[in-house]
């Protein structure tokens, strides 16, 4: 794009008005006398003072990283007259880094000659950023004035959450009719073996067990549980956040999803999202490699956002929550509606997993004696809400920083195996 810089006055150029304006307003001719030699030169340069025309092109090598990587930025450079200093300077916004040369950085210009500089960016944390913001800056040759330009690259840059590869998953109650890598509680045609039986009129040859057959004396047939895929939908809780200075409950919660989202749909289940907080956002169940950059997408969006409306189930469309899903709900349980939404869930039906991102390493205990007694009182207040959720048979494991995921998500697993399901 080809630019016509702003021009400003230079500080000599404020200096000299200012004296011509106090010589004339105080009556001192030997001040004019004084002022007069840089008035005229400064006259000069009025005369002269050309805008400089300088074409500028920003480039982004790529729309999405993940958080640590680096993508290339690149800025060319082009003056149709020749300029002896450029200032440039790149807008970087929170969240990003820049490195590979300084910044802000002043080269000269050639006629017609294209000058290239280059940056590398590193994604610090998850997010959408709105990169490619530079502003240049010329000084005419005498320093009288200074021309001044923002160049918008207006280029979109999607930093994706680190997120671990998970061997291990919840497995859902239920499953869906379709084919998937779940194995189903039903019995059907599958690999998995379930159960031997009798044979009877119909039952294809090659499911009868010789072995078995041959000790009873009479045929008898494997069982198996059939491949299934399910319907999974994470539900991220956004009513409030524990924040430090290294993170917060938010960022980790926007990790776990990431890799939740990714691992289920790498086994070719269906999954949702649903973010409940100061903002309803949800996104309904779907498959593939697009879903997931979808799933991303809305998770890079999501921020604790304070409100006072009361959200609960009836403002989610009922599509986006499909009868027998798993729902694996992703919160720091700071807020009452977030925990009021989960046993409603519970309630109505849906098979329901809580990963409780802990906030204790992001808090501070309040000084004085009652500060220790507040602080001690909300642990217990903590400890009644997770001792609700099991004894309704709900799967609640408390997620600290420093310990993996897949150790969490185990233990979820053997809390369900062996839990009973009650109503509130």
């Amino acid at each position: 794009m080809t630019r016509y810089p702003t021009r400003k006055l230079g500080v000599y150029t404020a200096v000299v008005a200012l004296g011509l304006v106090g010589a004339l307003v105080g009556g001192l001719p030997e001040l004019v006398a004084v002022v007069a030699p840089f008035a005229v030169l400064l006259l000069a340069g009025l005369v002269g003072a050309r805008p400089p025309r300088i074409e500028a092109r920003a480039e982004l090598d790529g729309e999405r990283v993940v958080e640590g990587q680096a993508i290339r930025f690149d800025l060319e450079l082009t003056a149709e007259a020749a300029v002896e200093q450029v200032e440039v300077l790149v807008g970087v916004p929170a969240g990003l880094g820049i490195d590979g040369g300084p910044n802000p950085t002043a080269l000269p210009l050639a006629a017609g000659e294209p000058a290239r500089l280059g940056w590398t960016v590193h994604g610090r944390r998850w997010g959408l950023y709105r990169f490619g913001r530079v502003w240049l800056r010329v000084r005419d040759r005498f320093g009288l004035f200074h021309y001044e330009t923002l160049v918008e690259a207006g280029q979109a840059l999607r930093v994706y959450p680190a997120a671990d590869a998970l061997k291990a998953l919840i497995r859902p109650h239920d499953t869906r009719a379709t084919a998937g890598e779940q194995v189903a509680r039903t019995k059907g045609d599958g690999i998995e073996f379930a159960d031997l039986r009798p044979f009877v009129a119909g039952d294809r040859v090659r499911r009868i067990n010789w072995r078995a057959s041959a000790r009873r004396g009479e045929l008898w047939v494997n069982e198996a549980h059939p491949e299934r895929n399910a319907n999974i939908v994470l539900f991220l809780d956004t009513f409030a956040e524990a924040r430090g200075a290294t993170g917060g409950t938010l960022d980790a919660a926007v990790r776990a999803a990431t890799a939740l989202a990714a691992r289920y749909l790498g086994r070719r289940d269906r999954v949702g999202l649903v973010r409940l907080g100061g903002t309803l956002e949800w996104l309904l169940p779907g498959t593939g490699p697009e879903h997931l950059h979808r799933v991303v997408a809305s998770l890079l969006e999501a921020d604790a956002t304070p409100s006072y409306v009361d959200k609960g189930l009836a403002l989610v469309p009922p599509r986006t929550l499909p009868p027998g899903a798993l729902v694996i709900a992703v919160t720091p349980l700071l807020d009452e509606r977030g925990a009021a939404v989960l046993v409603d869930l519970h309630a109505r039906g849906w098979d329901l997993a809580v990963i409780e991102v802990s906030p204790l390493p992001f808090t501070t205990t309040p000084p004085g004696e009652f500060g220790a007694l507040a602080e001690r009182l909300w642990r217990l207040q903590r400890e009644a809400v997770r001792a609700r959720y099991e004894r309704l048979g709900i799967a609640v494991v408390s997620w600290r920083d420093g310990v993996a995921l897949d150790a969490v998500l185990e233990e979820v697993a053997e809390f369900r195996r062996f839990a009973r399901h009650v109503r509130a």
